[in-house]
């Protein structure tokens, strides 16, 4: 039976070439280890993930996980969101992109690999730099069981809820959020558990 990775690469259809050129760009740097994570090719430097490959429906890309430690000397690392703190993305919307690309490419991956190996950490912001949502800060507020419940998660939960909860525009969408994963905080839940 085939590994994941080789089946990986062997079913890929939109982005087959361009896989295949990063992998082989990627593979050069003998440090790395080849892995099958979150069921995509990631390469990581004693057991730390280091850099995924990873394709979507407009580009490819190679995700620096420490990508905001990274020196963007040559301004190719894209922030996917504005909430994403410590990853950073070097898109391809085709073979052309990467092949123009490669000696930068390259340098990126031996600065992601020295990061690395430096032990160097990405500082997070902490759950209380978040804004809470007036109307879940109420909701802590009258519902004792609730603040309990939702300052026991761990914080990497606590932020994923109140980005959520954030993310609505009106009062009533963040009511309805905060209301339909009540349960699910008392639980000691995630946003995606």
């Amino acid at each position: 039976m085939k590994d994941k990775i080789a089946l990986f690469f062997e079913n890929e259809i939109k982005w087959k070439a361009e896989f295949l050129l990063l992998r082989t760009l990627l593979l050069q740097h003998k440090s790395l280890q080849e892995e099958y994570k979150w069921m995509h090719p990631c390469y990581t430097l004693n057991g730390k993930n280091v850099i995924i490959i990873h394709g979507f429906k407009e580009y490819c890309a190679l995700l620096f996980f420490k990508g905001s430690l990274l020196e963007d000397n040559d301004h190719v690392l894209i922030q996917q969101t504005k909430n994403v703190q410590a990853a950073r993305q070097i898109r391809f919307t085709n073979i052309t992109d990467i092949q123009k690309l490669e000696t930068t490419i390259d340098k990126y991956i031996q600065k992601a690999i020295d990061i690395e190996s430096s032990g160097q950490k990405v500082i997070l912001k902490k759950v209380e730099e978040f804004a809470i949502p007036n109307e879940f800060k109420n909701f802590l507020e009258s519902d004792p069981k609730m603040a309990n419940a939702f300052s026991r998660l761990t914080p990497g939960r606590q932020k994923a809820y109140l980005h959520f909860f954030n993310q609505a525009k009106q009062s009533k969408t963040r009511l309805s959020r905060i209301d339909k994963f009540y349960n699910q905080i008392l639980e000691g839940k995630g946003l995606n558990d």
